[in-house]
């Protein structure tokens, strides 16, 4: 872990999971976990979300938030947000998902974009102070995010 810039906000246009939108500054305090994924990418399905389930699972909601980001930047036609509620509900994904915003100016979603991410699954690691402290493209050992994300719950707020 070695980042330390602030989190850029997440830009999206819809959430599920959740009653209200989602923002980095209500949820200070707490270590963010954000699962970046699209439902037709076979790492996302097979390994992201089963392991931020996990994440979800397990870590206490007073310490961990598990957000997912649908980062949609091929296939926008079969990956709508219609679509995206059916694929929550069948994978019985609990945990507060947006809708990335579209770009505009290219095929890449806002938060994606802000992020520099290299594409899906993308997790990223974000400490209690709203600063981004990691971010991993692929899979990632479990064993290891779990070090990582303890360690984030450990530092002492100053």
């Amino acid at each position: 872990m070695t980042q330390t810039r602030p989190a850029p906000p997440i830009a999206a246009s819809q959430w599920f999971n959740t009653d209200e939108p989602v923002t980095l500054d209500a949820l200070r305090g707490r270590v963010v976990v954000m699962e970046a994924f699209q439902m037709l990418c076979p790492g996302c399905v097979g390994h992201g979300l089963p392991q931020a389930g996990r994440v979800f699972e397990t870590f206490s909601r007073d310490d961990v938030i598990v957000l997912g980001l649908h980062c949609v930047f091929e296939h926008q036609d079969a990956q709508t947000p219609v679509s995206l509620e059916a694929f929550l509900h069948e994978y019985r994904i609990g945990f507060p998902v947006g809708v990335d915003e579209a770009g505009g100016d290219g095929p890449l979603p806002r938060t994606m974009r802000n992020y520099a991410m290299q594409g899906t699954p993308t997790l990223i690691l974000i400490d209690r102070k709203g600063h981004r402290r990691a971010q991993h493209f692929g899979l990632v050992p479990d064993l290891r995010l779990g070090a990582e994300i303890m360690a984030l719950i450990r530092e002492v707020s100053s």
